[in-house]
């Protein structure tokens, strides 16, 4: 299967607290919430790396992304005017055509990025709906106030106790006041999440992080298992409906 990258030029590239950084670059396609781009430099690390989109205003989308190895450690050191490939959009993303009702969006540390855009969304399609939203974080935090924008209310967690309440995000929240909860963060946390859905009988969607190395389906890096076997997480997903999914 032939993947076809283009050049981008970025237009900023900053970090925003340790370890995580914000990326701005130029592309006019078309997105959806939820949905992902594959990001490679020409000549360096050879495999991309999925990020998913944080926001899209216009010709400009947002990339937030945690410097956690060699390929992401690369990207931190690009300047405004440099370039970037990329190929996107890709995967499935959130369904906000649907009736979702009173809405939860539950992130977790660098799974805070997709909810921006879908927030902004969700927002947009319903202006005076409830769009409660709660983020984890180990102890800083970021991203509340492009959050905050779209949501009624936002609770943060921290893992320290240094910004809001101290534990886990799911204590903090009760997913019977809510008709559906749209979740992405850390595997361990969204299968909490997802039982307690289920156990109240709330609508859950998640969205599902994998090491990938194409992004389109073809080499099965990142299966999944799901009630039906196992998925492409970059094909058929990577939102999911947290019922389906086996976490």
């Amino acid at each position: 299967m032939s993947i076809t990258y283009k050049k981008s030029k970025v237009l900023s590239n900053e970090k925003i607290v340790d370890g995580i950084y914000k990326m701005v670059c130029e592309d006019k396609g078309e997105i959806k919430p939820g949905q992902f781009y594959m990001l490679k430099l020409d000549g360096q690390t050879l495999l991309p790396r999925p990020i998913s989109i944080c926001e899209k205003n216009g010709d400009e989308i947002t990339f937030l992304y945690a410097v956690v190895g060699k390929g992401t450690e690369e990207f931190s050191k690009l300047r405004s005017g440099e370039e970037i490939s990329l190929t996107g959009p890709l995967g499935n993303g959130f369904n906000l055509d649907e009736d979702l009702g009173k809405v939860a969006i539950v992130a977790g540390g660098i799974g805070t990025a997709p909810m921006v855009e879908v927030s902004k969304k969700l927002r947009e399609k319903n202006p005076k709906g409830i769009i409660d939203i709660y983020a984890g974080f180990r102890d800083e935090v970021y991203l509340i106030e492009n959050l905050s924008k779209y949501g009624n209310k936002v609770e943060v967690s921290t893992n320290t106790g240094k910004h809001g309440h101290k534990g886990f995000v799911t204590e903090i929240l009760k997913v019977e006041d809510y008709d559906t909860v749209l979740c992405c963060g850390p595997e361990v946390m969204m299968k909490a999440v997802v039982n307690m859905c289920k156990e109240k009988g709330v609508k859950v969607y998640v969205s599902m992080e994998k090491h990938m190395a194409c992004g389109v389906g073809a080499c099965l890096v990142c299966t999944c298992k799901t009630k039906d076997g196992h998925k492409r997480t970059c094909k058929d997903g990577p939102v999911f409906d947290g019922y389906y999914v086996e976490l």
